[in-house]
């Protein structure tokens, strides 16, 4: 039974799915907004709007939290920057509900069923011309 037990598998072992959460959060801290599989990207609102929340006070202690999350890298060092300076700031005001996914249909490849993730006000969607 499985019984209480919240979040998706997304068919990796726990350690496999941190590292991939931290690398799809970087990603749309970056980019703003990214395309991936709705299980996946269900599972990144989980893991970045607390991030959002966390960015929207500015210290030391909430620098850190967010750098255990993120990583304690380089990469991760500019992201935490960029979400304490501007992520955190533009969404001050708002209570929640920072990211927002749009469904796009399947993927060619396997039919996996595939979407985009953004940050509201952010990364306005914007359909790719192929």
């Amino acid at each position: 039974m499985r019984h209480r037990l919240a979040g998706r598998r997304l068919g990796r072992n726990m350690a496999h799915r941190k590292a991939t959460m931290m690398n799809l959060a970087v990603a749309l801290f970056t980019h703003d907004s990214i395309d991936t599989t709705v299980s996946k990207a269900k599972e990144l609102r989980r893991f970045a709007e607390p991030l959002i929340t966390l960015a929207k006070v500015d210290s030391i202690a909430n620098r850190r939290r967010a750098f255990a999350k993120l990583g304690n890298n380089q990469q991760a060092s500019v992201i935490v920057k960029r979400l304490f300076t501007e992520i955190g700031p533009h969404f001050a005001d708002r209570p929640g509900g920072y990211t927002r996914i749009l469904k796009k249909g399947e993927r060619l490849g396997d039919a996996a069923l595939m979407s985009r993730i953004e940050l509201v006000g952010l990364g306005e969607f914007q359909e790719d011309e192929d």
